[in-house]
Formats: structure tokens, sequence, C-alpha cells
């Protein structure tokens, strides 16, 4: 179930996964995209199943399910048919089956992809408590951006492979002073202009504004003649300014340099 190694080694939670597979995999809980429930079976007979599938005993399963259904909030809903449960309940349901070995590592791919705000909001509370008790590692795959700044460290992939990890804040320090807000009218004309100056390297819609990434050394040059060109050119600037990269500046940067 799991790739060949390209280069070097891998441990999971102490145990290689070359010559310790069974057990390395004994230190992972995992919830897929689409995680797969019995839905004629209850919450609780869900837990119990995937609990026996990973080799726990009922004196190991029957006290961990308990805290678990309390803590992902189910614990109302145990005899409920896992079909009868909303998307959200679903969800806390795959967490809770993830959960149910008390792995080392985490394992989550794209958990929110598809579900509203407020469940997204409520999944995150959940996970959060979960890496304040320090033994847990949480890796989650995202499209969102918003929960990836949530993370210690970040891995930005193209192709399959990782273009640059690293925490965040430095991630984001690599533009520090090359991205212009722009915000005004007609936005044709805004975009026009901005990528016509020969100091601005993209122009990138985010929203109802525009992000200008600029050349190295070239903000201030670039503040000081746009607007003016814009107004000259019977557009309207409403904002035009040097703003905190974010994750998405950084990500289209990288895949352009990847490309």
């Amino acid at each position: 179930g799991a790739l060949t190694l390209d280069d070097g080694d891998v441990e999971i939670g102490g145990y290689d996964i070359r010559r310790q597979v069974e057990r390395a995999r004994e230190q992972i809980g995992y919830l897929a995209q689409r995680f797969s429930l019995y839905e004629e079976l209850t919450v609780q007979e869900n837990l119990r199943f995937f609990a026996e599938v990973r080799g726990l005993q009922p004196s190991q399963w029957a006290p961990r399910s308990q805290e678990i259904l309390a803590f992902v909030g189910l614990e109302p809903f145990r005899d409920r048919r896992a079909g009868q449960l909303s998307g959200g309940m679903k969800q806390k349901l795959g967490l809770a089956l993830a959960l149910i070995n008390e792995p080392r590592v985490l394992l989550l791919d794209e958990p929110t992809t598809g579900v509203d705000p407020v469940t997204r909001q409520d999944f995150w509370r959940l996970i959060l408590p979960l890496l304040r008790r320090g033994n847990l590692a949480v890796l989650v795959s995202t499209p969102y951006m918003d929960e990836a700044l949530r993370c210690t460290r970040i891995g930005f992939m193209r192709g399959g492979r990782i273009i640059s990890e690293g925490p965040p804040a430095d991630l984001r320090r690599r533009l520090d002073g090359r991205i212009l807000e722009l915000a005004g009218s007609p936005d044709k004309l805004l975009v026009e202009m901005a990528r016509r100056d020969p100091g601005v390297e993209t122009a990138e819609r985010f929203g109802n504004r525009f992000h200008l990434r600029v050349a190295p050394g070239q903000a201030q040059a670039v503040l000081a003649r746009l607007g003016p060109a814009i107004q000259a050119a019977g557009g309207t600037v409403e904002e035009l300014a040097i703003i905190d990269p974010q994750l998405e500046d950084v990500f289209i940067e990288l895949a352009e340099h990847q490309a």
C-alpha cells in the first residue's frame, strides 16, 4: 500500500517502513477525502468494525470509543446509522475512525474539500486540541491556503514533487516588499496597464483586487508611475500599496520558476 522510496530512509513512530512495515502502519491514522463508512451500521458499530480491523481487542477499543465519541461530539448519536448522519457528522465519524488506534501520525487528505465554511471551522476546532497534546503529528493536504497557515511547516507540491517547504513566515518572506495590491476600475484597464509596466512581473486577480508581483527593488518605482498611468488612460485607482505576501502569491511565483 506504499510506494517504494526513491531515496533515503523513513521511520514512523520509530519504525522503519522497509523492515518494520506492519509496526509502522500501526502508528498511522488516515482520513481520506472520500472516506468510506458502512451506512447500514451505527456510529458505534462502525467504530467497533474499524477498531477490530486494526487489530484492537475489546478491552482496548471499548473505552477508547467512548472517549473519541465524546471528543468529536457524536456520543448522543452512537446508535444512529451512519447513513442517517449529516455531512458534517459523517466527517466527524471519519475522524473518529482515524483516531481509534491512537496514532502517532494522522494523515488528512483534503479533509474539508466540498464542505461548508461552518463545518470546516468545526473540523479544525477538533484538530487543534489534538496537536496541543504533543504526541501526535498531523500531515494534511489542502487546496485552502488559510488552512495551510495553521501548519508549522508547509510543502508546496507541483507535478507530484515538493518544490519548496518551510515555516509559513519563511516562505512568505521570499516576496517581502514585492507584492502590490491594486484596486479601482475598470478591471480590464487596470490589469492591462499593470502588465505593461516594466517593473511588474505578474498581475493576478484576488477577489475584487489585483496582486502585482514586481521585480526586486522595483516596488517604489512602480508605485510612482502606475497610478498616474492608469488615471491618464481614463481609469480610477482606489488603492495601490505594498502589502504582505500571501501564500497564494508565493505558490504562483514558485510554480512559474518550475514551469
